[in-house]
């Protein structure tokens, strides 16, 4: 091998070193911003899903309490039921009873 095909063989060398190194450095700064964006994403995001738990369980506490006020109420409306069909009842037989009393009347003279 003769001096210039050495000279010419160490800038291959040389060129294929540095495109490699440059390479590999702009490699890593490539990862290394992704990973940090992440990290401050993966952040952002574990703040959003820490609020969106507790908007989610004020949300189920709210149901809740308005679900046993509701029961609350249907359970008195159905006493109130209760109560009313009992004295509709009670008035429907005292009307019977009326009736039959006046029927009576009107009939022996």
């Amino acid at each position: 091998m003769n001096r210039t095909e050495f000279i010419i063989a160490t800038a291959i060398i040389l060129m294929l070193a540095f495109a490699l190194g440059w390479f590999s450095y702009w490699l890593l700064h490539r990862f290394r911003r992704i990973a940090g964006a992440d990290m401050g994403e993966l952040d952002r995001l574990a703040q959003s899903l820490h609020e969106a738990e507790e908007t989610r369980d004020q949300a189920l506490l709210y149901l809740e309490d308005r679900e046993a006020e509701l029961t609350n109420r249907i359970s008195q409306t159905e006493a109130e039921l209760r109560a009313a069909m009992e004295g509709l009842r009670d008035a429907r037989t005292e009307a019977e009873e009326m009736r039959a009393y006046i029927e009576r009347m009107h009939a022996t003279p």
